[in-house]
């Protein structure tokens, strides 16, 4: 399955050339495949803050290469390069502060810097070392998609309506994608009659992003409004839900898109299986449930504005960008170091003491 699931992969979201980060702009899509370059940090936390890029491991992979960019600044402009590099780390930090693998990738490469500080080759070392982020996101994607195919067929048997959130597939990550991973290596292996996609509002990520992403490979995809989910589940057959994550507790809670809980109850409901697919590095041991996740808030005008025009009455709006979905609501947890069914503290403690699968 491994190659075929190689020779499936035909979108990149993020490239390091020349010196710089250049990013397809999510925002555009599908309408138009646009890639925009950044050479500061400053650039770079803006496009994470305007959503040029999204999803937890591209978000953690551009903030890497964005680190690289900074220390070649800082260090430009002489005196103490490293200590001035903490206003970049800050910056970088606070453009999506939900998303674990954002905080995960710039300690690596804090950690990565207090060792290579004092080389000549300071610099060519952190960029080495963001590259090394990037590459190992996309042999995890592929380990987990692996796993996750294993998991769908031993509970249940052939050509399976899924049903997704978001947007989890190679615009999210550093490779072929996490939950949406799973989902192709389902289809390539014969198990998927068709995909239904939540459209996900306010950002559409999944009737613009994650359906592009699928037309794109031939693979059968309807998308819905977010609130049919429940009669999906009652009249389509819906045998899993697979998402993604954006941080995932100690306990095994899960904060992903909002609409993500929602979802987890209506599939017990409907005896439906829950499956979240993220890498290790989305998993906060440091923080012992759901309920201690600040959770991201945006504008009110995302609600209220359609392609720049008011569309709402004007009132008060609550906006959150993700929900908490409690760990007793979710059959499985997928990450390159294994799997965790019914994931609880101890579960969770266990699999963080794993080394990579591959």
């Amino acid at each position: 399955m491994r190659e075929r699931l190689l020779a499936a992969e035909k979108v990149r979201a993020i490239e390091w050339r020349d010196g710089a980060l250049h990013l397809l702009d999510q925002r555009a899509l599908p309408a138009e495949q646009k890639w925009l370059a950044y050479t500061d940090a400053h650039g770079v936390a803006e496009a994470i803050a305007a959503m040029v890029v999204r999803g937890a491991q591209a978000i953690g992979i551009s903030a890497a290469y964005g680190l690289v960019l900074a220390a070649r600044q800082r260090q430009a402009q002489g005196g103490d390069w490293v200590a001035a590099l903490d206003a970049d780390f800050d910056a970088l930090a606070g453009a999506r502060p939900t998303a674990t693998n954002l905080s995960w990738a710039l300690n690596r490469m804090r950690e990565r810097l207090v060792r290579v500080r004092q080389q000549p080759d300071a610099l060519a070392l952190l960029e080495a070392e963001a590259v090394a982020i990037h590459e190992s996101d996309r042999e995890a994607n592929l380990t987990m998609a692996q796993l996750g195919v294993d998991i769908i067929r031993r509970h249940q048997g052939n050509m399976q309506a899924l049903l997704t959130h978001c947007n989890t597939g190679a615009l999210a990550t550093g490779g072929f994608g996490t939950a949406l991973g799973v989902i192709r290596g389902a289809f390539s292996e014969g198990m998927v009659e068709r995909v239904f996609v939540d459209e996900t509002r306010p950002w559409l990520q999944g009737s613009r992003l994650t359906a592009w992403e699928l037309a794109n490979e031939q693979i059968p995809v309807t998308i819905n409004a977010d609130s049919a989910a429940a009669h999906l589940m009652k009249t389509k057959g819906i045998t899993w839900v697979v998402v993604g994550a954006d941080s995932i507790a100690a306990n095994g809670d899960v904060v992903n898109k909002i609409g993500t809980y929602q979802l987890a109850v209506t599939a017990m409901h409907h005896g439906v299986r829950f499956m979240v697919v993220a890498a290790s590095s989305t998993i906060d041991m440091g923080v012992a449930s759901g309920d201690d996740v600040y959770l991201e808030e945006r504008a009110a005008s995302e609600l209220l504005d359609v392609g720049g025009q008011r569309v709402g009455a004007d009132v008060e709006v609550f906006n959150p960008v993700f929900d908490v979905t409690p760990a007793d609501l979710i059959d499985v947890i997928v990450t390159e170091k294994g799997i965790v069914e019914r994931p609880d503290t101890a579960k969770m403690a266990q699999l963080m003491c794993r080394k990579r699968l591959h």
